[in-house]
């Protein structure tokens, strides 16, 4: 493979070799006699070599430093075409927001797991923003834009916000025409996003209305915010999937339906690679094949 290429990096990698044979499963003969070559069609002494050890020269860093890469992506091409048709198997370590995951992820994850059966799944329900690369996720789902460059987004669905309350908190205090009648309220804000306490709305020509509200309590759950809302401890801005069984029920009642914003998206988002793992395709097609059509949630107006 490679013309020795593969030799000389397992052999670095190794640290010597009699090691790198052993992982090759070749002789030590053959593998010296294989980076000897390279080293001659090279016209550059690629190794200095003891009795005890090896080093790479200049040359040899320098030439090491590429050949890795090449090695890593030939092995990744090899793969590749194997896994074309391969069944999905493996660990699969997911990320996803709390409440999404225990109201629409969980009770399809049957179906996942049947189809799939030489999948296992680490599941991580957190509404922090991660790190896919450096935490090693495979898949993880975000709500809104994607900003980093190493990665890639597919929109599963999208999200819409309600403005809600409790029917006795807003028989209590009044319920707000206009958005920027929401600064005499008590408000639960969302602590994960980079104003929590500025929210935002749009009136009917699209132009963007920014309301600086008073926050009572701040959190880092939508689904705490849901539980204070119907408890009646203030106002929230809660998405569909934390909140509509609730409006459903008349547990939650929103408001402001004029000034709604248009829904955001959720995407699942993974390390570009490209090649992409079957156990990977396999589980965000099916996220998209199950809430790609943007589910309504709820019968109710639209809220931001």
């Amino acid at each position: 493979m490679l013309n020795g290429i593969d030799i000389f990096v397992a052999v670095v990698d190794a640290g010597s070799f009699s090691k790198a044979a052993d992982r090759l499963n070749k002789s030590k003969s053959h593998v010296s006699k294989a980076v000897a070559r390279l080293e001659n069609r090279l016209g550059a002494r690629l190794l200095n070599r003891t009795t005890r050890s090896i080093s790479l020269t200049d040359a040899g860093r320098s030439y090491f430093d590429q050949c890795s890469q090449i090695v890593a992506d030939a092995e990744q091409a090899a793969r590749s075409v194997t896994d074309t048709h391969a069944a999905p198997r493996g660990l699969l370590k997911v990320s996803i927001p709390v409440s999404f995951g225990h109201s629409d992820v969980a009770p399809v994850l049957p179906e996942f797991l049947r189809a799939n059966p030489d999948v296992t799944l680490d599941i991580e329900l957190n509404d922090r923003r991660v790190d896919v690369i450096a935490e090693g996720y495979d898949v993880v789902l975000r709500i809104g834009e994607l900003k980093d460059s190493n990665l890639v987004a597919r929109q599963i669905s999208t999200v819409r916000g309600f403005t809600v309350a409790s029917p006795e908190y807003w028989n209590r205090h009044g319920r707000p025409k206009h958005p920027l009648e929401l600064a005499g309220h008590a408000c639960i804000t969302y602590a994960l996003i980079h104003a929590p306490a500025r929210w935002e709305y749009q009136d009917a020509s699209g132009k963007s209305i920014g309301v600086d509200v008073t926050s009572r309590i701040q959190c880092n759950s939508a689904e705490l915010e849901r539980v204070l809302a119907v408890a009646g401890l203030g106002v929230g801005r809660i998405p569909d999937f934390a909140c509509a069984k609730e409006i459903e029920a008349g547990l939650l009642e929103p408001v402001l339906s004029e000034f709604a914003r248009p829904p955001f998206g959720m995407y699942a988002v993974y390390p570009h690679r490209r090649h992409l793992s079957p156990k990977v395709r396999s589980f965000v097609d099916f996220l998209v094949e199950k809430f790609g059509t943007g589910r309504n949630r709820t019968n109710m107006s639209e809220q931001s």
